[in-house]
């Protein structure tokens, strides 16, 4: 829940509260059953608060859960990235290290006729 729809419902909460006070106070009753009608509408407003905590709760917790889930997805899909990016970088390295003892043999092999024709 949004921080903007939550002060909206704090502010519709309150104001009908308010309302459901001031019309019962304003009611011609008894004192104790006026009493009983402003409890009521207390005992109704926190059953209904409870309700609404509960529910924005568990949307929070459901957010957060495939928040997570994204989370997890995205780190395995870069470490499978980084997995095929390594061996590519391997296989680059194995190719170059074949062309340098190709070098090196042709080298040596060089190195040796030129002192075979020396001697």
């Amino acid at each position: 829940m949004s921080n903007n729809a939550g002060n909206t419902l704090l502010a519709v909460l309150s104001g009908a509260v308010i309302g459901v006070g001031v019309g019962i106070l304003f009611a011609p009753d008894k004192g104790t059953k006026t009493r009983e009608k402003i409890k009521d509408g207390f005992d109704d407003a926190k059953s209904d608060l409870k309700h609404k905590f509960k529910d924005a709760s568990e949307e929070l917790k459901s957010k957060f859960s495939n928040a997570k889930n994204d989370l997890e997805e995205t780190y395995e899909n870069m470490i499978s990235n980084m997995s095929h990016k390594t061996e590519d970088v391997i296989s680059l390295l194995e190719i170059k290290l074949a062309e340098l003892k190709e070098q090196n043999a042709k080298l040596q092999k060089d190195k040796a006729s030129t002192q075979k024709t020396n001697s």
